[in-house]
């Protein structure tokens, strides 16, 4: 199984600059907020995007890794981070991969107030690039994106009425859409043919949708993510297992309102996981899974074979195995 520190390691000197450009992004005399900083990019988990933007724009440059790709590469993960701190003021979460949020720590003020210090200094690194006006627009529009697709979800779990194609917008909007960033600033940072934009465009979009899939069944299945599992019904979403299982059921009308009502009684919520264990809703989920995997890997048939094209492909590959 393919493992975050080979990839790191293979990338070398290329991933040292990316670390190096986010630090200096991040760099301030206020002391607290260097702390913040620092803590929050050393427990910065797999540091998946800025992965995937190197990897990317070393495949569409033969191998070498424009300053504009590592520009890209830091700004994507300064702006993952910043949607993550205000994520956790939002959801009131304590920890995150396993460790206090800062808005549990020093208040939702200041977590706010950091994550809008990280989302600045991205906005500044893209007007370093060579194409500052295609960067705004796609670092604009994936903000709205990841705006869109909370207020979307949150509509969705008053109404309870969530369907596959509003799940798949959700995920698109929360998850994939910075994927799908990642991927093609890496081919507009190595000034790649359209051919390869376009590829490595529907790559990333596909592996984010697949990557945000295994989440949710992960969340069923009981491992272990760095957070409680079983949270997604309690917090009112529906998705992909429970869409899957929900086909077809004469219990669909009761289970949705079971869900919309479970603040006022969370004992319902074992009786809708064992729902969607009975009716195949993870076997549908899995299924799902694998079909964006595929589109994932087969968007990269254009490539030319190289070690980072490989390294793309097992990185598809890990989400229908990964446990977390």
């Amino acid at each position: 199984m393919i493992k975050a520190a080979e990839v790191k390691a293979y990338l070398g000197s290329d991933w040292d600059r990316a670390l190096a450009a986010m630090r200096e992004a991040l760099a301030t005399d206020v002391r607290l907020l260097q702390s913040v900083n620092d803590g929050i990019l050393l427990n910065s988990g797999k540091m998946m995007r800025p992965m995937l933007c190197l990897l990317m724009a070393r495949l569409c440059e033969g191998g070498k890794c424009s300053p504009d790709s590592i520009f890209y590469s830091a700004a994507v993960e300064l702006l993952h981070n910043a949607t993550l701190l205000h994520d956790d003021v939002a959801d009131e979460a304590d920890e995150r991969r396993g460790v206090p949020t800062v808005a549990s720590v020093y208040g939702p003020a200041p977590a706010v107030l950091v994550g809008d210090f990280w989302l600045s200094r991205a906005v500044d690194m893209i007007l370093e690039v060579s194409d500052v006006p295609w960067a705004t627009k796609a670092f604009a529009k994936t903000l709205t994106d990841l705006s869109e697709g909370e207020m979307l979800q949150q509509q969705k779990a008053l109404s309870g009425d969530t369907t596959e194609d509003d799940y798949i917008r959700i995920i698109y909007d929360k998850t994939a859409s910075l994927f799908e960033l990642s991927c093609m600033s890496a081919a507009k940072g190595a000034n790649a043919p359209e051919e390869y934009f376009q590829a490595a465009k529907t790559y990333g979009k596909a592996l984010g949708i697949a990557f945000q899939i295994r989440d949710d069944i992960l969340d069923y299945i009981g491992v272990d993510l760095g957070k409680p599992t079983g949270l997604d019904i309690l917090e009112r979403k529906i998705t992909l297992p429970l869409l899957g299982a929900l086909q077809g059921s004469e219990r669909e009308k009761e289970i949705r309102e079971m869900v919309r009502f479970i603040p006022n009684h969370p004992e319902n919520s074992a009786i809708i996981s064992k729902f969607v264990h009975d009716e195949g809703g993870i076997d549908y989920a899995e299924s799902r899974l694998n079909f964006f995997i595929d589109s994932a890997v087969d968007a990269l048939g254009v490539f030319p074979d190289s070690e980072e094209k490989q390294y793309l492909i097992d990185i598809a590959y890990y989400n229908a195995l990964r446990k977390k």
